[in-house]
Formats: structure tokens, sequence, C-alpha cells
């Protein structure tokens, strides 16, 4: 079965601010136009694709596994302080409990929860940021609201 989402593998142009392992596979389109965005701006110093583990309980198992985030980036921000940042790409409906219309997507809201707060735990050991991006976050579209 065919998969409804655009995935591949992403070649940079600047292979020299990519710090992850392997080839760069990504799941999304979204994936897709962060990953263009990393490798040509200019305060993007490196970046890497899935190169984190943090573990986390799973609330539905109760068993411990990993948690992988999207990317790890290295910037240069707007006074030339070096920052680094966690970034996970989800769509609105699996970040908000008030976006999420299915069990499905309720369920995937309820689970996100719990790997994002141990990913932010985790960054804050680390003095790392950790952000959730989704649709309205990458392409600067205002959230909207359901009628």
């Amino acid at each position: 079965m065919a998969s409804k989402y655009d995935q591949g593998f992403y070649t940079p142009i600047n292979p020299e601010k990519y710090i992850g392992e392997g080839k760069i596979f990504y799941r999304s389109s979204w994936e897709r136009k962060l990953m263009e965005m990393l490798d040509t701006h200019s305060n993007i110093i490196h970046w890497a694709s899935e190169s984190i583990k943090i573990p986390y309980v799973n609330p539905f198992t109760n068993k411990y596994t990993v948690y992988v985030p999207d990317f790890l980036i290295i910037y240069e921000d707007k006074d030339g302080i070096r920052k680094s940042e966690i970034i996970e790409i989800k769509p609105l409906k699996e970040t908000v409990l008030s976006e999420a219309r299915t069990a499905k997507d309720k369920a995937a809201v309820a689970l996100n929860s719990f790997k994002w707060k141990a990913a932010t735990e985790w960054a804050n050991r680390h003095g790392i940021i950790f952000r959730v991006m989704n649709e309205n976050s990458i392409f600067n579209n205002p959230t909207k609201k359901r009628k």
C-alpha cells in the first residue's frame, strides 16, 4: 500500500551543516520543507534529523520506550548567540485536543503529551529548547477557528 504522505530521501545542498548519520529521510512534505530551510538558512550552523533518543513511559502500555524527535538544530540568533533546539513536526489535530476529531487523533494527542513532557525535561537538562511545530507555524498561518 502506498503512503499518502510525501516521503523520500533529502540530499543537502550544504552537507557540511548536516551532523546526523546516514541518509536523511523525510516522512512528510512538512519535514522536507523544514529540511530545505535548515539546509539553506544562513543562521543555521548545524542540523540533524532523528538524531536524539529520549526515554519515556508509554501511558498505554506502561512500558519504557524511546521517543525520537524530528530535528536537532544549532543556530545563531539575531543577537549572535548560539542556541540549540529540538523540533517535532505534527499536524494540529495531533497536538491540540480541541482540534482532535477522531479517537485515533485524541489518542495521538495523549501519547504525544507524554513524549513531549519527557522531551521538555530532557531538553531542559541539556540546555536545549524543545518546540512542536504544526501546519500553522510551518506555513505562518494563523490558527483557524472551526465553525
